[in-house]
C-alpha cells in the first residue's frame, strides 16, 4: 500500500498487530472543536447584548459574568501595547491550530483519544479567541471568579476554559502514557 492513498483518506494507517481494520485519524474529532467554537462564539455574543461593559451580574455566590476586553494574551500579558500585539497573538493561534491539525492527522482516532480530546479542545479554544481578535481586535472575556470580596484578578471565557481543560487532560494523557508498560519492538 503507497503512502498516497493513507493521505487522501485520512486514515492513521493499519494497527502493527495486523489486524484488517484501519483506525480513522484524530480529525474524526474535529466536531468537537467546532462546538467549542459556536460555543464560545455564541456565549460571547449573549454576554455583549446583556451586559454593558464592566457590568456585573451575579451567577452564582462565587462566580459573576462581566463584560471585559483583552488585548493581550493570557492574565492580560502585553494588553498595554501599542497593537502589534494583536497580530502576534493571531499568528501565534494560527501557528498553533496548524500544529495540532498535523498532529491530530497523525493520530489514531480510537486509540488516543484522550490525546486528540485534549488538541480538540485547545484547538477550539484558539480559534475562538482568534476570531475576536481578527474580528474586533480584542478578546470578549466575561467569566470572574471570586470567593467573598477576593477576586481572581483576571475574566476569561469559554474558549480559555476549552484551552485550560484541554491543556489538563494533555497532561493527565501524558502521565497515563508513561505509566503504561513499554512495548518492545520486535
Amino acid at each position: 500500500m503507497s503512502a498516497a492513498p493513507e493521505r487522501e483518506t485520512g486514515v492513521a494507517g493499519r494497527p502493527r498487530d495486523g489486524a484488517a481494520a484501519r483506525e480513522p485519524s484524530g480529525w474524526r474529532w474535529l466536531p468537537v472543536t467546532a462546538v467549542v467554537i459556536a460555543l464560545d462564539q455564541l456565549v460571547k455574543a449573549w454576554v455583549v447584548a446583556h451586559l454593558t461593559f464592566h457590568g456585573t451580574m451575579r451567577v452564582l455566590p462565587i462566580l459573576d459574568l462581566t463584560l471585559t476586553y483583552n488585548k493581550g494574551a493570557a492574565f492580560s500579558f502585553l494588553a498595554g501595547a501599542s497593537g502589534w500585539q494583536k497580530w502576534l497573538f493571531a499568528g501565534l493561534a494560527v501557528a498553533v491550530g496548524v500544529g495540532i491539525l498535523l498532529w491530530l492527522r497523525r493520530l489514531g482516532g480510537r486509540r488516543q483519544r484522550l490525546l486528540c480530546l485534549s488538541l480538540t479542545l485547545i484547538l477550539g479554544g484558539a480559534i475562538g479567541n482568534l476570531i475576536d481578535r481578527l474580528r474586533i481586535g480584542h478578546v470578549i472575556d466575561f467569566v470572574l471568579a471570586h470567593w467573598h470580596s477576593v477576586y481572581f484578578p483576571f475574566a476569561f471565557n469559554v474558549a480559555d476554559s476549552a484551552i485550560t481543560v484541554g491543556a489538563a487532560l494533555l497532561l493527565l494523557d501524558a502521565l497515563l502514557e508513561s505509566r503504561r508498560p513499554k512495548k518492545e519492538n520486535v
